[in-house]
């Protein structure tokens, strides 16, 4: 029987997921109860326990308390929830109260209360907040007061561990802590499938994505290495390698959005990827090859779903808990030194590794959802619908980089064509020439460039009554900008038109595609005319006839075909 989209019985009352009618008293109400952005994203991940069941009423509630708490309210808007003022939820009894902190007057919520895990692994103190080096979400000062206010029905959490460290610190509430795993990680783990869409939406393509991670707090990778992200676009050659970032919602409420913004700006102006705090984080942890983490534990989860590289930023810390899993993975990953030293540092990264650090953090992967919704559905009272959902899958990011439209291109010419390395202007040395996107850098960056290119604009609703050709726009673009040496039109169909100063004549390029694997792998063209201006300078001269050279872009090759364009070609509208 389909238990979705039941319709209202005639005397008022609900059909259950059983097909018998809903009584009012298997009609429950669940408050979910969040102190920041963070612990409710926790929950959100947990809702689907309660999917497709219209017994289940759910509600929010911000817990006052937090610096962080402003973002909270804007996550229950962005989702639809209903919100109580928290005067009002302290005045209601509720079936269930689903927290994932234990901080804040809990006591005041009257209720069954269970309380999730706020992170993976309980890895950090926080220096100046509850008792001395307890880590935050297990610290006595606060599940004590819990305890003696509001005892929690369920305490649940991730490993056998954590009930063995929570017993350590209160004996009484490990008497109510049983393992259901984390569901955070059960998205991660439903949703690598999706690795492929996730590199498509972020537009990695052939290229690595190393990503960084930050936590929060005086120890977080954006407090000590403000500029690593510049620093790696300045160092990676764009062609090779993607850079993400991964910052934690804590870190990005006390900024702000512009504030953080404005900071990275070199960077997110090198294409650097700001990932959005919900859900998003995760689907490029996905679509990473690498990490670089601080000792926030988005690094477990990245080690437990995937062994991939990862690399160390952390050092001498008073945060990190001895003996946690982030603990145990930080003293086994290679520590990234210098920028320049990031390829070598996540060479020395030893397959296994992470994912053996994150055995200590995870236990019953796969089953987190279904543990927790038998916990809960008996907390309630009531017996689970016939349908147990699935974790739900991760959204594709929707966060754009911006892609730079002027590059410092290193040339090397080598015996069969060139080697090229581009990066983004002006964050790294100059190289064997300037290349700029007319129409996409500002005016001063296009007169100073040795190879000015031109892609189509965008498409609009609007009629375009006015479009250069591409052979008139590199005949332009030459007349306009004398210290050009090379113009070329790169239509979307890929096959370039090329003008070189001194010479009437237009000619083609076109780039072909490599083979890898069952895959078809294309290069970006602006990189391939790069080769193409570059070989050029050296042999002081156009062909007359086919000329074939390779573009080596890292460990691949491509192969490029310069010949004289014919009139359609150089006719063809941008």
């Amino acid at each position: 029987m389909n238990t979705y989209g039941r319709r209202a019985t005639g005397d008022g009352r609900r059909a259950t997921g059983d097909g018998r009618r809903a009584t009012s008293d298997e009609r429950k109400t669940v408050l979910l109860a969040a102190r920041s952005a963070v612990a409710l994203y926790r929950l959100l991940d947990a809702l689907p326990v309660f999917a497709g069941d219209d017994r289940i009423t759910r509600l929010f509630t911000l817990v006052p308390g937090s610096d962080f708490g402003v973002d909270a309210l804007s996550v229950i808007d962005a989702v639809g929830g209903r919100t109580l003022p928290w005067d009002e939820a302290c005045r209601r009894t509720y079936d269930l109260i689903l927290t994932a902190s234990p901080k804040g007057e809990l006591g005041l919520l009257r209720g069954n209360h269970v309380l999730l895990p706020h992170g993976a692994g309980f890895n950090k103190s926080i220096p100046g907040e509850g008792s001395a080096d307890s880590a935050s979400g297990l610290d006595p000062e606060y599940l004590l007061r819990a305890h003696d206010a509001a005892p929690p029905a369920l305490h649940a959490l991730a490993h056998p561990d954590q009930v063995a460290r929570l017993a350590a610190v209160s004996p009484q509430a490990a008497e109510r802590a049983k393992v259901v795993g984390d569901p955070t990680l059960e998205r991660v783990l439903a949703s690598l499938p999706l690795r492929d869409r996730y590199r498509a939406a972020l537009g990695t393509g052939p290229r690595k994505l190393l990503v960084l991670a930050s936590t929060w707090g005086p120890e977080c990778l954006l407090r000590m290495r403000p500029g690593l992200p510049a620093e790696l676009a300045a160092h990676l050659p764009y062609d090779e390698y993607q850079l993400a970032l991964i910052v934690h919602p804590n870190e990005r409420s006390l900024l702000g959005r512009y504030e953080l913004a404005e900071r990275l700006a070199p960077a997110l102006d090198a294409g650097l990827v700001l990932a959005a705090p919900y859900e998003e984080w995760a689907s490029v942890l996905i679509a990473a090859d690498a990490l670089i983490t601080d000792h926030g534990s988005t690094a477990l989860y990245y080690s437990a779903a995937l062994d991939r590289p990862a690399v160390s930023v952390h050092r001498d810390g008073v945060e990190l808990i001895p003996g946690s899993p982030m603990d145990v993975l930080l003293r086994h990953v290679p520590e990234l030194g210098p920028a320049t030293a990031v390829r070598r540092a996540l060479e020395a990264y030893r397959p296994g590794t992470g994912h053996a650090a994150a055995q200590a953090a995870f236990a019953g992967q796969g089953e987190a959802l279904g543990r927790l919704r038998t916990e809960v559905y008996a907390l309630l009272g009531l017996t689970p619908s016939a349908v147990c959902a699935p974790p739900r899958l991760l959204p594709s990011p929707a966060a754009a980089s911006r892609t730079p439209a002027a590059f410092d291109v290193h040339a090397e010419i080598t015996a069969d064509g060139v080697r090229i390395d581009r990066r983004p202007a002006g964050i790294g040395p100059p190289g064997h020439h300037l290349a700029v996107e007319h129409g996409a850098a500002g005016e001063q960056l296009a007169r100073s460039a040795g190879l000015l290119y031109c892609r189509p604009l965008p498409r609009t609703s609007a009629p375009r009554d006015v479009a250069w050709t591409a052979a008139g726009w590199t005949r332009h673009a030459l007349s306009a900008y004398p210290g050009c040496r090379s113009a070329v039109a790169i239509p979307a169909s890929g096959l370039c038109v090329l003008r070189v100063r001194g010479d009437e004549r237009a000619y083609a390029v076109r780039v072909e595609p490599r083979s890898e694997d069952g895959r078809i792998v294309s290069t970006d063209p602006a990189a391939a005319v790069s080769a193409v201006h570059a070989w050029l300078s050296a042999h002081r001269g156009m062909p007359h006839d086919l000329v074939r050279l390779t573009c080596h872009i890292g460990d691949r090759a491509f192969r490029v075909l310069v010949r004289p364009a014919t009139d359609d070609e150089a006719g063809h509208v941008l």
